[in-house]
């Protein structure tokens, strides 16, 4: 029963070797000087004007939450599209309009999800 495991445990040997040997190898032979200008934040060639934890507004979390939303969107659509030959050329009518009925349910709801961003001013920029 645990030889079926050898080759994952070897896997895991091979993977902690081939990823944190370089590491202590650099630690070890590379050379180590800090001083304060290493040491000081860099942020795009200037100083730090600001802490870095500072309030965002809530629109960019919309943005970014729509974007997601819409990237998924597609990548439910690729699958279905390489399928749908399927649906249009079964015998049955019933599962040959399943196939457009579901697609047409998804980007329903996701319209409903983008006109509800649009009317809540999520693509609007002052």
């Amino acid at each position: 029963m645990l030889e079926n495991y050898f080759p994952v445990l070897v896997f895991i040997i091979v993977a902690l070797i081939f990823g944190c040997v370089p590491m202590i190898i650099g630690r070890l032979v590379g050379p180590h000087r800090p001083d304060p200008e290493k040491l000081s934040p860099y942020e795009c060639g200037f100083n730090a004007f600001e802490d870095a934890r500072m309030k965002f507004d809530v629109r960019y979390y919309l943005v970014a939450i729509a974007f997601i939303i819409f990237d998924l969107e597609v990548a439910y659509m690729f699958p279905w599209a390489a399928i749908y030959k399927e649906f249009v050329g079964a015998e049955n009518a019933v599962v040959r309009s399943f196939g457009f009925v579901e697609m047409f349910i998804f980007m329903g709801i996701l319209i409903v999800g983008f006109v509800w961003a649009w009317l809540k001013g999520a693509l609007e920029w002052e």
